[in-house]
């Protein structure tokens, strides 16, 4: 079994929605996957529970998956998005000076995957 923390810093829903089909892959095959939205990812947020969003039932699939591990507080803040991820009851990442750290992961013995 492999650990694989996923960062997404990209907001391009093309680049997200491999992020969400590599995840849930992984998890299929019986890997521990976190995804952990940083950037301009955290722009997404809003979007990913509209049902005409074509990101939408994969969101869904992910967070039933329970791997989306939580959203950047500062840069979910900083880009207007923090209530929309207090709203879905995502998790707020801030232990690097406001951040979603890295370093966390690893020590878990997490692979850092990036996008």
């Amino acid at each position: 079994m492999s650990k694989n923390a996923l960062f997404v810093f990209n907001g391009d829903p093309m680049c997200f929605i491999h992020v969400l089909l590599n995840a849930l892959d992984m998890k299929s095959k019986g890997d521990d996957v976190k995804i952990i939205l940083e950037g301009a990812s955290v722009k997404l947020v809003p979007e990913l529970v509209k049902p005409e969003n074509m990101l939408n039932g994969l969101w869904k699939k992910a967070l039933d998956a329970n791997i989306v591990d939580g959203v950047c507080k500062a840069c979910a803040q900083k880009l207007g998005t923090l209530d929309d991820s207090v709203k879905q009851g995502l998790t707020l990442l801030d232990d690097m000076s406001g951040h979603a750290g890295m370093a966390g992961y690893q020590k878990q013995g997490f692979l850092i995957i990036t996008f």
